[in-house]
């Protein structure tokens, strides 16, 4: 199927780089497999689920990893997300043993404990921007985790340059930017440089200080740092400043977003925010939870995953073919760019009735059919995040320590997602905090 029709040198990226989430939609509309271009690169969208779990179960045989810019590698280095062949399955080796099950149930009670931290800090009736107290949260939880140290200057200062390599990750992709060599230099090369700078001065801290013994917490970092390929090797600093950054990503930046649409969504169905404190009161009583409770929450997990359907984090993946390619038994011309979007797939109402309706109810035991990856928010196949299980139990504990204390009144309004390297919510998030009444 042929897309819209596009521009000498410059293709689509207009449309794209206008409202990169409109023109995936619109894409969608027009087939499940549908020509456009990205620059003078052919590319390919890709929406039908079936297509898009082959397209992830052949990253590494017929599709490959492209280069995402000059920003995006200056921000994750060469970590596991970018890492390609041989060199991937090492990291991945390496990095997987910290974030498996066992590992996530060790952090949950951090997790539960830094919220419940915060709700003991609000009052009722105080006025808050959600934004930054759920990005300040994830922060804390994401520095003692992952780096095993808990000052409000590691969690402010990579908190402060995270947000503006994100940013600026997220102006190069969509631009013209995304055309220039890596040579040309840009302000916004310049500023997610010296962002990046901040990001690895606290990082190599912090490693130099679990290097000299000065602290044995079981967190992230110190897992890597032991952690053994099969030859005996380490982990290097710069592979271990990679991994604790795409980690970081993955465990603040991913969740507090996530939250963030939460509370919008809750403040605005009441039916939900009901249904949602009558699980949390059923299964917790006067407590707060624990990694345990995670299982039993299940109205709350459907909570997160319909929030995550609307508004998937990590809203696209792009892949390029390589000599054998295949999609839905069509040949793949090698060197194709190929793309797909979680926020396109997620709000199709082929599978999804009443797409975008807030109903965590969908996610119930077959009360719905849906597809395997028609709801992909990390991904899939051998590539798939590693961090997705941290990112849930978080996210579904924040939220039950926080629902079973207080409502969150999010001002009512228009709440625009911008897409960067995670999909944000554009400016302010206000709202009153009211402690639960019965």
């Amino acid at each position: 199927m042929a897309g819209p029709r596009g521009l000498p040198y410059l293709g689509n990226l207009p449309q794209f780089g206008k409202d990169p989430l409109a023109f995936f939609e619109q894409l969608r509309n027009r087939g499940d497999l549908v020509h456009w271009r990205f620059g003078r690169t052919t590319s390919l969208f890709v929406a039908d689920p079936e297509c898009i779990g082959e397209l992830l179960a052949e990253v590494e045989h017929t599709f490959d990893q492209p280069d995402l810019g000059v920003s995006f590698r200056t921000l994750l280095g060469n970590g596991v997300v970018v890492a390609k062949g041989k060199d991937w399955r090492r990291k991945r080796s390496l990095v997987q043993p910290s974030v498996r099950p066992k590992q996530v149930r060790s952090y949950a009670a951090t997790m539960a404990a830094c919220a419940t931290d915060l709700a003991d800090s609000w009052a009722d009736g105080q006025r808050i921007d959600v934004k930054r107290e759920m990005s300040a949260l994830t922060q804390r939880i994401a520095v003692r985790t992952i780096f095993g140290v808990d000052t409000a200057a590691d969690a402010d200062a990579i908190g402060r340059a995270m947000e503006i390599a994100q940013h600026e990750i997220g102006v190069e992709f969509s631009g013209i930017g995304a055309l220039l060599p890596d040579w040309v230099p840009t302000p916004g090369r310049a500023r997610i440089k010296k962002a990046t700078a901040v990001i690895d001065a606290e990082v190599g801290r912090v490693v130099a200080r679990h290097r000299k013994g000065d602290t044995d917490r079981p967190d992230l970092l110190s897992r890597l740092l032991a952690a053994q390929d099969e030859t005996g090797a380490h982990l290097t600093d710069r592979e271990i400043r990679d991994e604790t950054v795409t980690l970081y990503i993955g465990g603040h930046e991913t969740t507090s977003s996530t939250l963030v649409w939460a509370w919008h969504l809750l403040a605005r169905n009441p039916r939900v925010r009901k249904a949602l404190r009558e699980e949390l009161d059923r299964v917790l009583g006067d407590r707060e939870p624990s990694y345990d409770d995670y299982a039993r929450l299940t109205y709350t997990q459907a909570v997160v995953k319909e929030t995550l359907r609307l508004y998937p984090t990590i809203w696209l993946l792009t892949a390029v073919a390589k000599e054998g390619a295949t999609l839905g038994g069509r040949h793949i011309p090698p060197g194709t760019r190929i793309w797909t979007s979680q926020w396109a797939t997620h709000r199709d109402a082929r599978w999804f009735r009443d797409p975008e309706e807030f109903r965590p109810e969908r996610w119930a035991e077959g009360a719905e059919e849906i597809p395997e990856y028609a709801w992909f928010p990390f991904g899939g196949g051998p590539r798939a995040c590693l961090g997705t299980r941290f990112a849930l139990v978080e996210a579904v504990l924040i939220l039950a320590v926080l629902s079973h204390r207080f409502d969150i009144e999010v001002d009512p309004g228009e709440f625009r997602p911008v897409p960067g390297l995670t999909l944000q919510v554009e400016g302010e998030v206000l709202a009153f905090v009211r402690g639960r009444r019965e």
